[in-house]
């Protein structure tokens, strides 16, 4: 691999990794995959969710023992790195999430592990010394006694990286570093990653935004299904060929569903006004008539989750208005808006749904005790069953058909089946899904998109948030493509295909 442009540095590799290979129970998730990072080059690793991105380079960085291969770093070869030899070997992970402690200054978190001390004592104007000049070889005005917690999500991300190069790091790993930034603040971290780069620091850096890898990155890598499906220059490549790379077919074979039979309801069920919510999105706008399917897809960060929960009543607006069938949606919590006709399928079932200890057919009845008990007091377990086997056969969960088995018990698509039904007994109009399949195997998939679309010919409404591109081709009548919190396209019909819509949410 070349350099990046201007930057006149040893084009030996600062990390070469050979014949990668991992396994997790069994299961190869990694077949052999080689990497290169060059001091002073940018290598964007790319690839859809599984395809082995963060498995390579918690490899890379000690987290991980591979099975086979070899890493070549620091004038010398390892079979495995551990944590303490990737570190003293300089290389650097910087996580999705924060790894920080918002509780202490910025010049605590940059020399954390660190602190000069004497007789055991912080030496507290030597610490923010050391992290001034830190920041000051980034080009970073920023207050070393400010609290971390105080700061912007952007600078944040600054101190993040601050604490790695004081820790004299060669490679920098970052993993989605844009995710939760806006674009101010993406535009400042390239300009600081492109000093790195100037200065012979290697960097890896993970994305989902096609947009990013063009302007921030010299070497392209995709990884698919664990082994290395492209790699060049990034110049050598356009959208178009690293989304075939990525998805390891012409985008776009996904099929649609059939030609809709029924008509959406005249009037929407859900309207959002230019609609925004601090740190989350910004002027959306979009509706939901009954009968039809909408989503919002894009990447983590982008906001789509944060849409739905703001129907549902999560999350406050700061401007703009929500309206439920016809009338002003106030966030005053998830009650108002139960009341009001609508439900939640989370993302997280287990931690925000499922009440995993407790029988089906009990989280199938909870939002509906009021209109089950008998004289609005007492909650007849006989009822509880009536209202499971309602839609046991409806929704083809499959179980033991037993309304007091442990929903625990079942697999992840049928568990997200009963909550499913737990809104459709309340008879709810304006259902939202957060990934509605994501951890649900490939027949439980088929399986809940065939009960979404007879929804729909019922006239529910239903507005899905959703990361699986292939899931929007397969269920949705209109998609609204967001990225960094705003929409950045609307497809309607047959323009929703795979490559539109990674080409739409990659810039």
């Amino acid at each position: 691999m070349s350099t990046a442009v201007g930057a006149s540095v040893d084009t030996a590799p600062t990390l070469r990794a050979r014949g990668i290979r991992k396994s997790f129970g069994g299961v190869e998730v990694l077949h052999g995959v080689d990497l290169d990072a060059v001091a002073g080059s940018t290598l964007a690793l790319l690839g859809e969710n599984g395809a082995g991105k963060s498995t390579l380079v918690k490899i890379l960085a000690g987290d991980y023992t591979p099975d086979a291969g070899e890493i070549e770093v620091g004038g010398q070869t390892y079979r495995a790195l551990s944590p303490r030899e990737a570190q003293s070997n300089g290389v650097r992970m910087i996580f999705q999430e924060f790894q920080d402690a918002d509780t202490l200054s910025v010049a605590e978190n940059i020399m954390l592990g660190r602190l000069p001390h004497r007789m055991g004592l912080v030496r507290r104007s030597e610490m923010q010394r050391r992290a001034r000049e830190v920041l000051d070889r980034m080009g970073i005005d920023l207050d070393v006694r400010a609290l971390v917690g105080s700061l912007r999500v952007g600078e944040r991300q600054i101190v993040e990286i601050a604490r790695a190069l004081s820790a004299d790091a060669r490679l920098l790993i970052l993993d989605e570093p844009t995710a939760a930034l806006s674009q101010q603040e993406t535009d400042r971290l390239f300009v600081f990653l492109r000093r790195l780069r100037e200065r012979g620091t290697a960097i890896i850096y993970i994305t989902h935004r096609l947009d990013e890898v063009m302007a921030i990155s010299d070497h392209v890598m995709v990884l698919r299904d664990g082994t290395v499906a492209a790699s060049g220059a990034t110049g050598e490549f356009d959208r178009a060929s690293l989304v075939s790379a990525m998805i390891g077919r012409s985008a776009g074979s996904v099929g649609r569903p059939p030609a809709r039979t029924w008509e959406r309801g005249s009037e929407p069920i859900v309207r959002f006004d230019r609609a925004a919510s601090d740190g989350a999105f910004e002027d959306v706008s979009l509706d939901v008539h009954p009968g039809e399917i909408v989503a919002l897809y894009g990447k983590l960060g982008s906001g789509c989750g944060e849409v739905a929960e703001a129907a549902f009543g999560l999350r406050p607006l700061r401007d703009g208005t929500i309206e439920i069938a016809g009338r002003a949606a106030p966030a005053r919590g998830p009650v108002r808006a139960i009341a009001r006709g609508v439900g939640l399928v989370p993302a997280d079932r287990k931690r925000e749904a499922a009440f995993l200890v407790r029988p089906v057919a009990e989280n199938v009845a909870v939002a509906s005790w009021w209109r089950l008990a008998w004289l609005r007091s007492v909650i007849r377990r006989s009822s509880e069953a009536r209202a499971y086997r309602r839609w046991h056969d409806e929704l083809g969960i499959r179980s033991r058909n037993d309304p007091m088995q442990p929903i625990g018990a079942l697999s992840g698509g049928n568990q997200q089946k009963v909550v499913l039904a737990r809104w459709l007994e309340r008879g709810s109009p304006l259902l939202l899904m957060i990934e509605p399949t994501r951890g649900v195997d490939v027949g439980a998939r088929a399986d809940f998109y065939r009960a979404m679309r007879q929804l729909a010919a019922e006239q529910k409404g239903m507005l899905v948030a959703t990361s699986d591109y292939e899931e929007v081709v397969q269920v949705a009548d209109r998609a609204l493509v967001m990225s960094r919190g705003r929409v950045v396209s609307h497809l309607e019909g047959d323009e929703i295909t795979t490559s539109r819509l990674l080409a739409e949410a990659g810039g």
